[in-house]
């Protein structure tokens, strides 16, 4: 699914304009990238959590130069699904 499916779907069961959901998803995804940016994290209860995770510094490989190549620590986005919203996924993937 794409976003552009989504925002019709959401559109189609909520009866609001695709225009109006597609500004609420943009406002959405830009405010948990400013978050995560900041340092904070995000919990939707029942959803999962919107975390940064610390990568320690490590040491890489260039291959075409055959060097070695420090990799200063730094921080990622993951997403950590709830226990509901995992075992919901669990039972209707069963089911298929």
């Amino acid at each position: 699914m794409r976003k552009s499916d989504l925002i019709n779907q959401i559109s189609d069961k909520t009866g609001i304009p695709k225009v109006d959901v597609l500004v609420t998803l943009e406002t959405m995804f830009k405010e948990v990238k400013e978050s995560l940016s900041n340092g904070q994290n995000i919990y939707i209860r029942g959803f999962g959590s919107f975390i940064t995770k610390k990568r320690a510094a490590k040491i890489g490989r260039n291959i075409k130069k055959n060097i070695a190549v420090e990799i200063p620590e730094h921080f990622i986005p993951a997403f950590k699904p709830a226990k509901e919203f995992v075992s919901e996924v669990k039972s209707k993937r069963k089911s298929e």
